[in-house]
């Protein structure tokens, strides 16, 4: 990684703690070291949580988020560290999907990004929520996100 870009980074190599929400996170990015060639980038979170924001009960989801690179690449860590401040941050399944979505669109301006959030049932009923910034890429290979729907003990 180029000396400039590991200046700009505040988290990657440091004692961070979980910021307190979503707004409070940082969603750092780096520079794409092959901003010419196209190619799929996937983050697989499969202990994501939220809150309910009516009841405060935990939600738990396994997120799959898939993109094509513009200029810029997100930053692991810093994905963690804004994943993990959904813990303690009320909001529906449909609101956080989003919410991740379009964070990710205005850090890294991917030239291409696809989310998908499997909850896990709570009252009985899982909700999946999908999100995507346009058609998929036909010159890129975007594999199926490998998580089964749920099918319950039956």
């Amino acid at each position: 990684m180029a000396k400039a870009a590991k200046r700009k980074l505040t988290q990657l190599g440091r004692n961070v703690a979980f910021p307190d929400s979503p707004d409070d996170a940082v969603l750092e990015c780096v520079p794409n070291p092959h901003p010419k060639k196209r190619y799929l980038v996937r983050f697989a979170c499969p202990e994501f949580t939220s809150l309910c924001p009516i009841t405060g009960q935990p939600d738990f989801a396994h997120l799959v988020i898939d993109y094509v690179p513009g200029p810029r690449l997100v930053e692991s860590k810093s994905l963690k560290l804004f994943l993990g401040s959904f813990r303690n941050h009320g909001s529906f399944h449909e609101g956080a999907t989003v919410i991740i979505a379009e964070r990710i669109v205005s850090a890294a301006k991917p030239a291409w990004l696809r989310i998908a959030g499997y909850f896990y049932p709570r009252g009985g009923i899982p909700i999946d929520v999908f999100y995507q910034t346009g058609p998929a890429p036909k010159d890129v290979w975007v594999p199926d996100t490998g998580v089964p729907s749920y099918r319950g003990r039956g």
